[in-house]
């Protein structure tokens, strides 16, 4: 079977796109190809390719590395290299990092929950809810628009450039609050007629993140903490707000600059990535988390429907046309035959890759260090190749 890659494409400061990936025509076969037994496996052979995908930190350039995965029954969890260069420490699963856009997945979780209490319609323009804050064009972009990311709202204009890692860096204390974020995108046409198009954009989550606030009239990251965090008991999981440090035991972020030396930069406001990747949280929650999600903790069976909704087959991806691959909380890929579900996540030093099958019988969460500002997915490559190299 052919092996397709996942891989990301960056959002300006920070926020990200995840896998590429190629969708299975039907729901029908997608839960099928996620769905087939593992068959028996060596585990020496097994545990031993999947410490080799994460032990070449070479490939791409990184401090550290962290998996946990599941084959059926058999839980493994790994690591390598080192959670701080200052005291040499290796990483452990509960010690807290960046992960970036996975914080969509717990926004579209709270959205879906609101819809199932019908407190919010997905085909409800987002100006029913949020009066005022977006042009009259923007304004009839629908709910689930938003959340799967057929919104057609244009690029930012008027941001700092954060192209180069000492740019990155010099930026790293910029606060913005929502409302000026959301200004940023406000100032020309659409880039499409929403719906017709997909295109991943970072600002649709803070528009929903919004959404969340007015419907329950909490802070989102709240939101997050009452109906997600508390009943899972995620105590290491958090949205920061304008905290730049992460507090206790940590994985550090370090970036290349171009001259060669390694700076840190685990301190960062991520400000700019409100409601849509300022997640802070470990291996261990994340992994809870997913099991939580599609065991069908957090969601009644409709809202999961939703959760793993393409859009329909002639929405193509606005860049290269091919097949829409993000649902309305989710992005999906397919790898040897196993169709994975799951969300990317990265901020400037860190990169986290949380996917399952549906079934929860395939699964991982991977969170490393790069230190390039850009770099490949061999890292995960690797890992999905050992996951999927005993379904073939």
């Amino acid at each position: 079977m052919n092996s397709q890659s996942i891989s990301r494409r960056s959002v300006a400061r920070g926020s990200v796109a995840g896998a590429v990936l190629v969708a299975a025509g039907s729901a029908a076969s997608r839960a099928a190809a996620g769905s087939a037994r593992p068959p028996e496996l060596d585990p020496g052979l097994y545990t031993g390719a999947l410490q080799a995908a994460i032990s070449d930190l070479s490939h791409p350039p990184a401090i550290s590395a962290q998996l946990r995965a599941a084959h059926g029954t058999d839980h493994w969890y790994g690591t390598t290299g080192q959670a701080d260069l200052t005291t040499g420490r290796a990483a452990r699963p509960d010690d807290k990092f960046r992960a970036g856009s996975v914080t969509k997945a717990f926004v579209a979780t709270v959205v879906l929950q609101l819809w199932a209490e019908r407190r919010v319609e997905l085909s409800a323009p987002i100006g029913r809810y949020l009066p005022g804050l977006l042009p009259s064009d923007f304004a009839r972009i629908t709910v689930a628009q938003l959340l799967n990311h057929t919104s057609g709202i244009p690029d930012h204009q008027g941001i700092p450039d954060a192209s180069t890692p000492e740019a990155a860096l010099r930026h790293r204390f910029d606060r913005w609050t929502p409302h000026e974020w959301v200004r940023t995108v406000t100032h020309g046409p659409l880039k499409f007629r929403p719906g017709t198009k997909q295109e991943y954009r970072g600002i649709n989550y803070v528009l929903l993140a919004l959404l969340i606030e007015k419907l329950t009239g909490l802070h989102y990251g709240e939101a997050i903490c009452s109906r997600v965090l508390r009943p899972l008991g995620l105590t290491r999981t958090l949205t920061p707000g304008d905290d730049p440090r992460l507090h206790g035991p940590h994985v550090h972020g370090y970036l290349r600059m171009t001259d060669g030396s390694l700076r840190d930069a685990t301190v960062y406001n991520p400000s700019s990535t409100w409601g849509e990747g300022e997640l802070v949280s470990t291996v261990d929650d994340l992994f809870s988390f997913q099991q939580a999600l599609f065991s069908g903790d957090l969601l009644p069976p409709r809202a999961m429907e939703k959760l793993c909704a393409l859009p329909p087959a002639e929405v193509r991806m606005l860049k290269d046309g091919s097949p829409a691959r993000y649902s309305m909380g989710l992005q999906t890929a397919t790898v040897n035959g196993v169709t994975f579900w799951g969300k990317t996540g990265e901020m400037y030093g860190y990169r986290t890759r949380v996917f399952s099958t549906f079934d929860l019988r395939l699964r991982f969460v991977l969170s490393y260090t790069p230190t390039p500002l850009t770099t490949d997915e061999d890292m995960i490559n690797r890992v999905v190749a050992a996951l999927t190299s005993y379904n073939s």
